[in-house]
């Protein structure tokens, strides 16, 4: 067992070492190198995906990457929007006080919604790309970002218990599937956690799904239903990356 263990801590330190957190914008045809010729069905998907997008950012697969990825990308459409870099800063700035009202603890939360709200205030100071990009790539402020995601994604699901029920299998309650599926570091995330954070921040996100389906097309979602997404991020099993128009 401690082999197995000692084997799994040495692939997450060569995954670490050899991926960024959140990488420099690359061509999207880097896909293509990562799929055989002959798989068909990914290689068909990718040139869907070719029709719509031009560029990949991608994100340290660690289980954080969906929030990692919706945190940079935000940011970084909020260094040329001022306007809604302030509706965000001000939704941001009042979602601590919500939290606490909720019974999260102020001073558990606190570190984390201050790097959470410097990091907005670094866009707002005209911050450059490569300053939020160097931020996201210190594990520390970058994991105090994801923390301060996760627990905003968990109030609200919270909040909205009576909807998410229906959704969660097992038997548990939201707060049960909070505390063991959304707010530990590493946890994946699924529909239910984009749906939260979405409506939490009221920012849209659309993922396109890539996978093994048949058809040769990615299907895409857009959170919340009908709203005219911001966010564009790249689905594989298991995975999230951010995509450019």
């Amino acid at each position: 067992m401690e082999a197995i263990m000692a084997q799994q801590d040495r692939i997450q330190q060569e995954i670490a070492t050899s991926n960024p957190l959140v990488s420099e914008r690359q061509d999207l045809s880097v896909l293509q190198g990562e799929y055989a010729e002959e798989d068909t069905i990914y290689q068909l998907k990718i040139k869907d995906l070719h029709k719509k997008y031009s560029y990949i950012r991608k994100t340290r697969p660690d289980g954080n990457c969906f929030y990692r990825a919706f945190g940079f990308s935000h940011l970084e459409s909020l260094l040329d929007d001022g306007k809604e870099l302030q509706r965000f800063k001000a939704v941001a700035a009042k979602s601590k006080l919500d939290l606490v009202n909720q019974g999260f603890t102020e001073f558990t939360i606190e570190d984390f919604h201050n790097t959470f709200m410097d990091l907005i205030e670094l866009c707002e100071k005209q911050g450059s790309l490569g300053d939020v990009l160097s931020s996201f790539n210190d594990q520390s402020v970058s994991d105090y970002v994801v923390v301060y995601l996760r627990l905003l994604t968990s109030g609200y699901l919270q909040r909205e218990h009576a909807f998410f029920q229906h959704f969660i299998e097992g038997g548990r309650s939201v707060k049960e599937f909070c505390q063991q599926e959304v707010e530990p570091m590493s946890k994946e995330s699924d529909h239910i956690h984009i749906i939260a954070l979405a409506q939490a921040l009221d920012v849209s996100i659309l993922v396109e799904y890539m996978d093994r389906g048949e058809g040769g097309t990615v299907n895409h979602h857009v959170f919340p239903e009908g709203s005219e997404p911001r966010i564009f991020l790249l689905y594989r099993p298991g995975h999230y990356d951010i995509l450019y128009k």
